[in-house]
């Protein structure tokens, strides 16, 4: 096979050479922002955040315009509208990072290296779990109904439920680590892992830092969120590509942001609501499409009405929020 035939040989649906083109702006992102960006330890102020993000979603909405030229305006708006509904779900995870990092002590110079770390988990969780969905979608069409279903469930006990915060020190997780796993009771730098003198052998033996702790805390938060987030985006489109592609720009750029919404989280009290709408506007239309006789709900409408509703939630937000400090909402 040479290297043409290979380019355009079908891989889910979509030639090879696609899904190289998307990796390779991944990892090339990936590259920069360890290797160049941040090669060195240090705290990610605000202004290097939103300007980073902004690279972030550059890059990613450049590339939406790519999936419009190749694939068509369909394509194109449905990579739209799935990666503001995956960045806006995503912004929920902010509140839990902050949790997490807060209760195992990391400080700002080493959260970066978390989160970065944390990008390579998430693109290999979510691949599994995209092309678990596809498979299911494609092999059993009544799926897609299941998680139309799921998401208005979803999105009703959102709405209603109440802004308490869980306590990670509680989680199941945190504590079978804990009793399992040897962990020092100091952080040492950017190391996940130390070796350090038993205390019962004096043997030296591979202990886990609170910095590991924290990671794999990350990861599972973030695949307890990819419950909603997955099916939600399959509403949208069953393309594992579009799926696929704007899930991980969407995941990219919100940690990039992650240091700039952490300080100015207490101004969206009411984004939470507008999501849950999100998520019942997103598997209502499923129903509504088969009830009308559509093939598919139309993409511009589906755009138009999310962007409608995201904005409406930050603007509320802005407004009942304005003069409120981040010490207040806190307290």
């Amino acid at each position: 096979m040479d290297l043409m035939t290979f380019f355009l040989t079908e891989w889910l649906g979509k030639p090879a050479g696609m899904w190289l083109a998307f990796m390779g702006v991944v990892v090339a992102l990936l590259v920069l922002d360890l290797g160049v960006l941040h090669r060195d330890q240090h705290e990610i102020g605000v202004r290097e955040s939103l300007l980073l993000s902004s690279m972030y979603i550059a890059v990613a909405l450049l590339f939406g315009g790519w999936v419009w030229r190749e694939l068509g305006s369909q394509s194109g708006m449905e990579y739209l509208t799935g990666f503001a509904i995956e960045k806006s779900l995503a912004m929920d995870n902010v509140f839990v990072i902050a949790m997490i990092f807060g209760y195992f002590a990391i400080p700002r110079a080493l959260q970066h290296r978390v989160l970065f770390w944390g990008i390579l988990g998430v693109i290999v969780l979510r691949a599994i779990m995209i092309g678990a969905g596809a498979a299911l979608v494609s092999q059993y069409g009544w799926v897609l109904y299941i998680f139309a279903a799921f998401l208005i469930f979803t999105g009703i006990k959102m709405f209603f439920a109440g802004d308490g915060h869980a306590d990670v020190g509680a989680n199941p997780l945190v504590k079978w680590m804990r009793g399992h796993l040897r962990i020092t009771d100091q952080l040492h730098g950017q190391r996940f892992f130390v070796r350090e003198p038993h205390p019962k052998t004096g043997r030296p033996a591979l202990w886990a830092t609170p910095l590991f702790l924290a990671l794999v805390m990350i990861e599972i938060a973030d695949v307890i969120f990819a419950v909603d987030s997955v099916p939600a985006i399959f509403a949208i489109t069953t393309d594992p590509y579009i799926v696929y592609t704007s899930n991980i720009f969407a995941i990219l750029g919100l940690r990039a942001l992650y240091f700039a919404l952490a300080a100015i989280i207490h101004r969206f009290a009411y984004l939470k609501q507008a999501l849950a709408v999100l998520l019942v506007f997103i598997g209502g239309k499923v129903f509504v499409a088969d009830l009308l006789g559509w093939e598919k709900f139309p993409a511009e409408w589906s755009l138009a009405i999310t962007a409608f509703i995201l904005a409406a939630g930050v603007l509320w937000s802005l407004w009942k929020t304005r003069g409120r400090s981040s010490e207040a909402s806190s307290s």
